[in-house]
Protein backbone atom coordinates (compact mmCIF):
# COMPACT_ATOMS: atom_id res chain seq x y z
CA UNK A 1 0.00 0.00 0.00
CA UNK A 2 2.99 2.42 0.43
CA UNK A 3 3.37 3.09 -3.48
CA UNK A 4 0.26 3.89 -3.85
CA UNK A 5 -0.36 6.47 -0.76
CA UNK A 6 2.85 8.06 -1.35
CA UNK A 7 1.36 9.99 -3.84
CA UNK A 8 -1.57 11.46 -1.38
CA UNK A 9 0.98 11.12 1.81
CA UNK A 10 3.91 13.26 1.04
CA UNK A 11 6.19 12.17 4.30
CA UNK A 12 7.55 8.38 4.70
CA UNK A 13 6.89 8.32 8.34
CA UNK A 14 3.77 10.22 8.34
CA UNK A 15 2.66 7.49 5.66
CA UNK A 16 3.48 4.44 7.65
CA UNK A 17 1.99 5.36 10.60
CA UNK A 18 -0.94 6.09 8.66
CA UNK A 19 -1.25 2.89 7.33
CA UNK A 20 0.04 1.26 10.55
CA UNK A 21 -2.75 3.00 11.97
CA UNK A 22 -5.74 2.45 9.22
CA UNK A 23 -4.76 -0.99 9.12
CA UNK A 24 -5.57 -1.38 13.00
CA UNK A 25 -8.46 0.32 12.84
CA UNK A 26 -10.08 -1.45 10.20
CA UNK A 27 -8.90 -4.82 11.39
CA UNK A 28 -10.87 -3.48 14.78
CA UNK A 29 -13.90 -2.84 13.32
CA UNK A 30 -13.78 -6.00 11.36
CA UNK A 31 -13.50 -3.99 7.49
CA UNK A 32 -11.09 -4.39 4.59
CA UNK A 33 -7.98 -1.80 5.35
CA UNK A 34 -8.23 -1.20 1.48
CA UNK A 35 -11.58 -0.76 1.70
CA UNK A 36 -10.86 2.05 4.62
CA UNK A 37 -7.77 3.76 2.54
CA UNK A 38 -10.47 4.07 -0.81
CA UNK A 39 -13.00 6.18 1.22
CA UNK A 40 -10.56 8.06 3.29
CA UNK A 41 -9.02 8.64 -0.53
CA UNK A 42 -12.76 9.73 -1.90
CA UNK A 43 -13.99 11.50 1.59
CA UNK A 44 -10.74 13.92 1.86
CA UNK A 45 -8.19 12.41 -0.58
CA UNK A 46 -6.12 12.09 3.10
CA UNK A 47 -6.46 15.71 3.85
CA UNK A 48 -6.01 15.48 7.72
CA UNK A 49 -7.86 18.93 8.00
CA UNK A 50 -10.78 18.82 5.50
CA UNK A 51 -13.59 20.21 6.50
CA UNK A 52 -16.63 19.45 4.13
CA UNK A 53 -19.42 22.61 3.57
CA UNK A 54 -21.77 20.27 5.46
CA UNK A 55 -19.25 20.34 8.38
CA UNK A 56 -17.62 16.74 8.18
CA UNK A 57 -14.34 16.76 9.38
CA UNK A 58 -11.49 15.35 8.67
CA UNK A 59 -9.57 11.96 6.70
CA UNK A 60 -13.38 10.08 6.92
CA UNK A 61 -15.16 13.12 7.17
CA UNK A 62 -16.85 12.87 10.47
CA UNK A 63 -20.21 15.06 11.13
CA UNK A 64 -19.84 16.51 14.68
CA UNK A 65 -22.52 15.00 15.85
CA UNK A 66 -21.42 11.53 15.72
CA UNK A 67 -19.54 12.58 19.15
CA UNK A 68 -22.75 12.97 21.11
CA UNK A 69 -23.79 9.15 19.69
CA UNK A 70 -20.07 7.35 20.46
CA UNK A 71 -17.41 9.21 21.94
CA UNK A 72 -16.92 12.40 24.56
CA UNK A 73 -17.22 15.66 24.08
CA UNK A 74 -13.30 16.45 24.20
CA UNK A 75 -13.12 14.37 21.43
CA UNK A 76 -11.75 16.36 18.26
CA UNK A 77 -12.28 14.81 15.16
CA UNK A 78 -9.45 16.21 13.65
CA UNK A 79 -6.86 14.31 15.59
CA UNK A 80 -6.24 11.83 11.97
CA UNK A 81 -6.36 8.90 14.99
CA UNK A 82 -9.21 9.55 16.51
CA UNK A 83 -11.09 10.50 13.44
CA UNK A 84 -10.25 6.85 12.09
CA UNK A 85 -11.75 5.09 14.99
CA UNK A 86 -15.06 7.27 14.53
CA UNK A 87 -15.29 6.17 10.76
CA UNK A 88 -14.41 2.75 11.02
CA UNK A 89 -16.78 2.34 13.68
CA UNK A 90 -19.28 4.31 11.69
CA UNK A 91 -19.14 2.33 8.63
CA UNK A 92 -18.78 -1.22 10.49
CA UNK A 93 -21.92 -0.29 11.84
CA UNK A 94 -23.78 0.59 8.83
CA UNK A 95 -22.17 -3.20 7.40
CA UNK A 96 -23.68 -4.72 9.91
CA UNK A 97 -27.05 -2.40 10.21
CA UNK A 98 -26.67 -3.67 5.87
CA UNK A 99 -25.98 -6.84 6.65
CA UNK A 100 -22.89 -7.11 4.82
CA UNK A 101 -23.66 -5.24 1.82
CA UNK A 102 -21.36 -2.46 1.10
CA UNK A 103 -23.25 -0.36 -1.30
CA UNK A 104 -25.81 0.27 0.72
CA UNK A 105 -23.62 0.41 3.70
CA UNK A 106 -21.28 2.88 2.01
CA UNK A 107 -24.54 5.18 1.16
CA UNK A 108 -25.52 5.28 4.35
CA UNK A 109 -21.99 6.32 5.55
CA UNK A 110 -22.62 9.31 2.94
CA UNK A 111 -25.77 10.30 3.37
CA UNK A 112 -27.05 8.91 -0.05
CA UNK A 113 -29.23 5.80 0.38
CA UNK A 114 -30.83 4.84 -1.92
CA UNK A 115 -28.36 6.46 -4.69
CA UNK A 116 -25.02 4.51 -6.28
CA UNK A 117 -22.87 7.37 -7.18
CA UNK A 118 -21.12 7.48 -3.50
CA UNK A 119 -20.30 3.88 -2.86
CA UNK A 120 -19.14 3.48 -6.53
CA UNK A 121 -16.77 5.75 -6.59
CA UNK A 122 -15.47 4.03 -3.33
CA UNK A 123 -15.37 0.98 -5.05
CA UNK A 124 -13.93 2.43 -7.98
CA UNK A 125 -11.06 3.28 -5.70
CA UNK A 126 -10.68 0.29 -3.92
CA UNK A 127 -10.47 -1.37 -7.60
CA UNK A 128 -8.03 0.77 -8.89
CA UNK A 129 -5.86 2.30 -6.19
CA UNK A 130 -5.91 -0.37 -3.23
CA UNK A 131 -6.19 -3.82 -4.00
CA UNK A 132 -3.03 -5.55 -4.56
CA UNK A 133 -2.13 -5.49 -8.25
CA UNK A 134 -2.50 -9.46 -8.60
CA UNK A 135 -6.59 -8.58 -7.78
CA UNK A 136 -7.10 -5.93 -9.62
CA UNK A 137 -9.47 -6.22 -12.84
CA UNK A 138 -8.55 -3.85 -15.36
CA UNK A 139 -11.45 -1.04 -16.14
CA UNK A 140 -12.32 -0.55 -19.39
CA UNK A 141 -12.63 2.74 -20.81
Amino acid sequence: MEPALSRHVKDPMLRSELLRRVYHEATLAGLPPELVLALIQVESAFQVEAVSSAGAVGLMQIMPFWIRELGLPADDLKDPWRNLRYGCTILAHYLAVERGDFTRALARYNGSLGKTWYPERVMRAWQRHWRPAEERVTVQR
